[in-house]
């Protein structure tokens, strides 16, 4: 563990005292290397926990993820490199500074074997996401943006608090190894269960953005910079997601009337954002609703709680969080070109940028789960699952799946094909840098296919 976060707390000094000239290299590479002494963790053990102290331990649902936050950050860091060129230099050093201290929060959040340390990682990586839209973003309506991610995130996580001291109060310890072996208390009011489970769940429901509470996710997309999108997108969403999981865990079976509403909810509105997704004009946006579409598939899998929804969760939430990092990054490459994330104004780019239009078909492709992709193993796992629990849910999830091919087909043919607009008189060409971030973002998505099993 702390080789890894030691590391990560050094990148600090780096970033503040680097020369201007080796700023984003030193940067990049010491990132780069956190991201591969990383790599160890996926190893599959016949362990439960892996390097367990005290307070923190790597599990099999926790490693794919941890990996995936260490090897997030030098490409959040590649990608920003253009639109802090203007900046003076320590505005650069504090842009930096402020990803680098999200990483270990999110580390923490995901390795952590302790409720409280748990709850208390899951609201510091809030901070430096709220720095990041509100500072860096393109529009003035960032402070809209910022205000709705704040106040979503503290009214829904206030009864998680609550729920988390009445666990302490009733247990006497709030270690996961522990919980988990303690049996299910018979509390004296048959409201207490249902109450404690409903405040442990909607804090995770409103990070993973369930259909309903989340109003916040497109607005924070689109106003953020680039490496706030990839954050967003490919990390924060998973902490949502992963608490579902561990706290669903521990609380034994959810009762009927809690897991009803919210498996409707997320398989309705995993139907309902994808259909948003056909009619949007702003690309940012388009990509921050399909995300929302592909964790409602993620949440409906964790509240049935079997081997299979899980396991197929946990690959689509490491995929997805591949895919959209890399929709965003493509989006951004278009933005910096024509200043503008409305699709109609960026329309037929293929002739102009041909490379760039692979990358659009590669990540666009394992965006709507073609196979062998791990997005399509995924997909098809939650879905045997769900169909195994209600054959009625078929229904939903196969207009879903029907519903996200058809965006992400309408997002690709209106990017790169048709006539080009006549406002677009020069473009300037595609950098290796924007190569290296792209190919850094889809191959491990395409290694993943030869072992999926690494994710599961």
């Amino acid at each position: 563990m702390l080789k890894i976060i030691l590391p990560t707390m050094m990148l600090l000094p780096t970033a503040l005292l680097s020369p201007q000239k080796f700023l984003w290299v030193n940067t990049t590479v010491h990132s780069l290397m956190i991201a591969t002494l990383s790599l160890q963790w996926i190893l599959p053990s016949y362990y439960p926990y892996k390097n367990l102290t005290q307070w923190t331990g790597i599990d099999q649902t926790s490693a794919p993820l941890m990996v995936l936050s260490c090897w997030l950050l030098p490409l959040m860091i590649l990608a920003s490199q253009n639109h802090l060129q203007h900046e003076p230099p320590t505005r650069k050093r504090t842009f930096i500074t402020t990803l680098t201290m999200i990483q270990p929060f999110i580390i923490l959040a995901f390795s952590t074997t302790e409720l409280t340390l748990f709850y208390i990682s899951f609201e510091a990586t809030l901070i430096p996401t709220l720095i990041l839209i509100t500072r860096w973003g393109n529009q003035p309506e960032r402070l809209s943006a910022g205000i709705y991610l704040l106040f979503y995130t503290l009214i829904s996580s206030l009864p998680l608090l609550v729920a988390i001291l009445h666990l302490h109060a009733q247990i006497g310890t709030l270690n996961l190894t522990i919980l988990e072996l303690t049996p299910p208390l018979t509390p004296p009011n048959p409201w207490t269960n249902l109450l404690s489970n409903l405040a442990l769940l909607t804090a995770f429901m409103v990070k993973a953005p369930l259909y309903g509470l989340h109003l916040w996710l497109p607005k924070a997309h689109v106003e953020a910079p680039i490496a706030g999108s990839m954050l967003l997108a490919a990390l924060l969403l998973k902490l949502g997601g992963y608490g579902i999981m561990r706290i669903t865990l521990l609380t034994g079976p959810i009762p009927n009337t809690l897991c009803y509403p919210f498996l409707a909810l997320a398989l309705w509105g995993a139907l309902m954002t994808s259909s948003i997704c056909l009619r949007q004009t702003d690309l940012k946006s388009l990509i921050a609703y399909s995300s929302v579409s592909h964790m409602g598939l993620v949440i409906a899998a964790s509240m049935i709680q079997t081997h299979w929804s899980f396991s197929g969760a946990m690959m689509l939430m490491i995929s997805h969080g591949l895919t959209s990092s890399m929709l965003f990054c493509l989006a951004n490459t278009n933005y910096e070109r024509t200043h503008s994330r409305i699709l109609l104004l960026a329309r037929g780019l293929q002739p102009l940028l041909p490379l760039m239009a692979t990358w659009w078909l590669l990540a666009n492709l394992t965006n709507m789960a073609l196979p062998p992709t791990t997005n399509l193993m995924a997909e098809l796992a939650i879905m045997i699952a769900l169909f195994n629990w209600s054959p009625l849910t078929i229904l939903m999830t196969g207009a879903a799946t029907f519903l996200t091919a058809s965006y992400t087909l309408f997002m690709f043919t209106t990017t790169q094909r048709g006539p080009l607009p006549t406002h677009i008189s020069h473009m300037q060409n595609s950098t290796t840098r924007e190569h290296l971030l792209m190919t850094l973002h889809i191959i491990p998505l395409l290694l993943l296919i030869l072992n999926p099993n690494l994710i599961s």
